[in-house]
């Protein structure tokens, strides 16, 4: 019997007072791409590819947002703990 590979997912809060913008989205894709596993995003009942910005810009996450992060593969808590310190550090936005 086949083992799933290994998943991991957080719930993060978009806090910076622009939400998800052009800039943030990037660096939101940048990250995810630097790990192999597969990312999703969801809000509500939207879910996009965390790898891709054109994807992740349709979310409209504003202030406030609530994103469900989810990654599937072999470095999937690796993806998840760079992604949730990403949000959490307000995308290294300083306003």
């Amino acid at each position: 019997m086949e083992s799933s590979p290994p998943n991991a997912k957080v719930t993060v809060t978009i806090a910076n007072p622009m939400g998800l913008h052009a800039r943030p989205a990037m660096a939101f894709v940048d990250v995810a791409n630097t790990f192999a596993s597969d990312v999703r995003v969801r809000k509500g009942a939207n879910t996009v590819d965390g790898k891709s910005i054109m994807q992740m810009m349709t979310l409209d996450a504003t202030q406030g947002t609530q994103l469900l992060v989810e990654a599937v593969g072999a470095d999937a808590e690796e993806a998840i703990a760079a992604i949730r310190g990403l949000v959490e550090r307000n995308f290294d936005e300083t306003e």
